[in-house]
């Protein structure tokens, strides 16, 4: 079944759209906060669409991001003891473990080093908010630590993208199909472990 191709060919189209960059700005502040899907997903293909804006396309989404994480800062603040069940509830229960320990030890660092990382960064965000952190802190490790992921993947495909991409087009159907593959296994694997935790 062909699927990945199609809906490639899609989303570069949907990136070259003049609202896009709207778009982008809103999945970058949405994720920060509340949201489950990175801005990756539009930022990569926009950036494939405009190489040359790609540094105008990182500022946005970095920017966007900060900001979104401020509104999850507000969120932890206002509204912990009321969203831990919920968090725990849709998966994010461990994270928020593990975010509490990484701010007892690192403080500063833990928001930029996850603001970097594949970790949930909303959770970061929100824990943040719930334990007080100093919010001009927060809010200078996000643009750090968001700005260095979203520059880095923002640069490298302005660079490589020209040239990879007739192969990515090519090949995408395998990718895609690889991809959900990887997911379906990691969520398999996420469960048994959970199991035998219990």
């Amino acid at each position: 079944m062909r699927l990945f191709g199609s809906l490639y060919d899609r989303v570069l189209i949907w990136s070259a759209h003049r609202r896009a960059p709207w778009a982008l700005g809103g999945l970058s502040f949405a994720e920060a906060s509340f949201f489950p899907i990175p801005p990756d997903v539009m930022l990569i293909p926009m950036t494939m669409a405009k190489p040359k804006a790609w540094w105008k396309l990182a500022l946005l989404a970095t920017m966007a991001s900060a900001i979104g994480g401020m509104f999850g800062y507000l969120i932890g603040w206002l509204a912990i003891d009321a969203l831990t069940p919920y968090l725990v509830k849709w998966g994010y229960g461990h994270a928020l473990e593990a975010a509490r320990h990484a701010f007892d030890r690192w403080g500063f660092w833990a928001v930029l080093v996850a603001g970097f990382s594949p970790i949930p960064y909303k959770v970061f965000t929100i824990t943040a908010g719930a334990l007080t952190m100093n919010p001009a802190l927060v809010f200078a490790a996000s643009v750090l630590g968001r700005g260095g992921r979203f520059f880095l993947v923002a640069g490298l495909i302005a660079w490589a993208g020209p040239r990879i991409e007739p192969k990515l087009r090519k090949y995408i159907e395998w990718l895609g199909w690889i991809t959900v593959a990887v997911l379906v296994g990691a969520i398999v694997v996420w469960q048994v472990s959970k199991a035998s935790w219990h």
